[in-house]
C-alpha cells in the first residue's frame, strides 16, 4: 500500500516532513523539468533536499514526475537511487546521450546524435526487463513520465499508480519497460530519432510536468469507477515540489525583431523550440500560483534564469576553471556565455553544476530552505530576471498608441 500518513509514518519520514514543513497528512509529489544536460542543476537541488530531509527522495516523496532529462532523473529515483548516486550516474548518462552522428546536424541533417550507447547504459543501470510497476513496487512510489505521440498527435503520460482499494498498480502502460520510457521521454526532435512513435515530452506543454502530475495523481490513484471518495491523493492535501533546470531566455531587442542576427531560418526554428517549452512552463507555474490553487495545495517552485542578472543574486564562488572561463569567480563570468548554453552543450556541464550548487546555497541562506515557494510578496520568482521594466512599458504605450508609428512600421 501507499506510504502511511500522519502518526503512522516511519519516524525518519515524519522528521523529514517536519524539517521541510510538509503537512504530515499531505501526499508529497516531486516534479522535474526537462532541459538536457542542465538537469545537473536539478540534481544539486535534490542533493540539498535530501541533506535537509535526512532521507533519500524515494522515501520522502509519494510520487515523482519527469520530462526528458527530468524523466531520466525520475526513473533513477523510482529505482531507489539517492541524489548523490544519481549525480554519478547522470554524468555518465549525459556523456552517452550526446553521442554525435557522423555528418549529423540539427537542421541540415537531423538528428544530431545517436542513442546506442545511452540505450546500453540504461540497460546496465535499470535492468533489461524492469517494468514501471516493478520499479514502483520496489520503492513504493507512483510515477509519471511524459512523451509526445507523433502518430496520434497527442501527449502521452506513462503512469503507474497504487490503488487505495487493494494495493494493486494501475496505468495503461504500467507493464512497459522503464528504460524504454526513459528513452522515449528524452528523444527530442532534431537531436535524436523518435522511439517508435514517441518523442520528448518537452515539445508539449509538459516540459514542466507539474500540472500533469497533479491532475493524474488525483484522477488515477483510484480508478474513475471508484471515485466515490478520494484515492491516495486528495486535491486539498498535496505538497508539490517543482524543480526547474534553468530557464534560457532568447530575448530579441525591439530593433532586431525584423532582422535577427544569423540565418533567419535556423534562428527562428531554434527560437520556437526553446521558447515554446519555456513559455508553457511559466504558464503552469502561474496556474499553480493562482488564487484558486493556492487555497488548495502547497506548491513550491525552484527555478532560475540563466543570465547575468539572476546569477549575480547567487552566492559567489571561485571554483570555476580559469583556463576555460577566464575567471574563477561565478559573478565575473562574461554575460555572453549564458545565452549560448544549449541543452546539448556538455562543455558547460561543469558550469551548470556550479550554478545548481550556488542556487541550493541561496535557497538555504535566504531562509527558504525548500519550505516554501521561491517567490517574492509580489508573486515574482526571486531568481527569474527580466520582469517588464517600467521604461519598456512606457515605450510600448507610446508606440502602440500612435497611429503615425503604426502606419510607418514595416508591414
Amino acid at each position: 500500500m501507499a506510504k502511511p500518513l500522519g502518526e503512522k509514518m516511519p519516524e525518519a519520514r515524519r522528521k523529514a516532513f517536519q524539517k521541510l514543513e510538509i503537512n504530515p497528512d499531505d501526499r508529497a509529489i516531486l516534479s522535474l523539468d526537462g532541459g538536457g544536460m542542465r538537469g545537473i542543476l536539478t540534481i544539486q537541488l535534490l542533493k540539498k533536499i535530501e541533506e535537509v530531509a535526512g532521507i533519500p527522495c524515494y522515501e520522502l516523496f509519494d510520487m515523482v514526475a519527469g520530462t526528458s532529462t527530468g524523466g531520466i532523473i525520475a526513473g533513477l529515483i523510482v529505482k531507489g537511487k539517492t541524489a548523490f548516486e544519481i549525480e554519478d550516474l547522470y554524468e555518465t548518462l549525459i556523456t552517452e546521450v550526446f553521442d554525435p552522428r557522423k555528418m549529423g546536424d540539427r537542421f541540415l541533417n537531423p538528428p544530431k546524435y545517436k542513442k546506442n550507447k545511452y540505450r546500453e547504459k540504461l540497460k546496465e543501470i535499470i535492468g533489461d526487463k524492469v517494468t514501471l510497476v516493478d520499479a514502483c513496487k520496489s520503492t513504493d512510489m507512483d510515477l509519471l513520465l511524459t512523451a509526445r505521440d507523433i502518430s496520434e498527435t497527442e501527449e502521452v503520460f506513462f503512469t503507474c499508480f497504487k490503488q487505495k482499494k487493494d494495493g494493486s498498480f494501475y496505468g495503461t502502460y504500467k507493464d512497459v519497460l522503464l528504460r524504454a520510457v526513459m528513452e522515449a521521454t528524452m528523444s527530442a526532435p532534431t537531436y535524436f530519432y523518435p522511439l517508435e512513435r514517441f518523442v520528448d515530452g518537452g515539445v508539449t506543454t509538459h516540459n514542466n510536468p507539474s500540472l500533469s502530475a497533479f491532475i493524474e495523481a488525483i484522477s488515477y490513484s483510484t480508478r474513475y469507477a471508484d471515485l466515490k471518495e478520494y484515492g491516495e491523493y486528495n486535491a486539498k492535501k498535496i505538497t508539490l515540489f517543482s524543480l526547474g533546470t534553468g530557464a534560457t531566455r532568447k530575448a530579441i531587442l525591439p530593433t532586431e525583431t525584423l532582422n535577427p542576427k544569423g540565418n533567419d531560418l535556423f534562428f527562428w526554428l531554434d527560437w520556437m523550440l526553446t521558447e515554446t517549452s519555456e513559455d508553457a512552463s511559466t504558464v503552469q507555474t502561474n496556474t499553480f500560483r493562482s488564487y484558486f490553487l493556492t487555497q488548495s495545495l502547497d506548491y513550491r517552485r525552484f527555478q532560475i534564469s540563466i543570465d547575468k542578472e539572476a546569477i549575480k543574486l547567487l552566492p559567489d564562488t571561485d571554483t570555476l576553471d580559469p583556463k576555460k572561463y577566464k575567471t574563477k569567480n561565478l559573478h565575473e563570468l562574461d554575460s555572453k556565455i549564458f545565452p549560448k548554453i544549449d541543452m546539448a552543450d556538455i562543455t558547460r556541464f561543469d558550469l551548470m553544476k556550479v550554478i545548481g550548487q550556488q542556487m541550493a546555497e541561496y535557497i538555504m541562506s535566504s531562509g527558504n530552505c525548500f519550505k516554501k515557494d521561491l517567490i517574492s510578496n509580489k508573486k515574482n520568482d526571486l531568481l527569474i530576471s527580466g520582469f517588464r521594466k517600467q521604461e519598456n512599458i512606457q515605450a510600448i504605450l507610446g508606440n502602440l498608441s500612435s497611429p503615425e508609428w503604426l502606419d510607418n512600421f514595416p508591414a
